[in-house]
């Protein structure tokens, strides 16, 4: 990692946060350097959904190259379903299937609009992803996979229940 640049940080760290948002906007700034990948979603799921795209990376600026990446499970199931399995187990049954095969969409390039805000481009960026992929949206980021789910999302969502019936 240290020779092809990675910047590793704390989510949870607000310095780390900043310092991430400095280096990223002077790669951005250096027309000689090339794009930087991130994945903004954080983390991975089943292979069904795009889940909420963390909205540092398009707070900076620059032109988003969107890619979607979607494994076709015929073969082998890269997703980890660490509620299920082990890691050991995991990797014997990657490591053991026929195949991995993935199909990846390089998407036409897309940029902020003036009146857009990161929020909103990262939803765009999103569903042009999501569609390319035969993939649906989450409103809710992955770690719903590792935590409870805080009583004001519960609330707010059986609002919306309670207004549908």
């Amino acid at each position: 990692m240290q020779t092809s640049q990675h910047v590793l940080f704390e989510r949870s760290e607000m310095k780390d946060r900043h310092l991430v948002r400095k280096k990223i906007r002077e790669h951005i700034a250096d027309k000689d350097k090339l794009p930087i990948l991130i994945f903004p979603e954080g983390t991975c799921i089943n292979n069904t959904s795009v889940m909420m795209f963390k909205k540092g990376s398009f707070e900076v600026g620059g032109t988003i190259y969107p890619v979607a990446i979607k494994y076709d499970p015929r073969f082998a199931d890269a997703f980890w379903n660490s509620t299920k399995y082990s890691m050991m187990t995991y990797i014997f049954n990657l490591m053991t299937s026929w195949a991995i095969v993935c199909n990846v969409w390089y998407l036409p390039a897309m940029v902020k609009e003036e009146e857009e805000d990161a929020v909103h481009f990262a939803n765009r960026v999103k569903a042009v992803i999501a569609a390319q992929g035969g993939m649906s949206m989450l409103p809710w980021d992955g770690g719903l996979k590792r935590e409870k789910v805080k009583e004001s999302f519960k609330e707010e969502q059986q609002k919306k229940y309670c207004q549908i019936l």
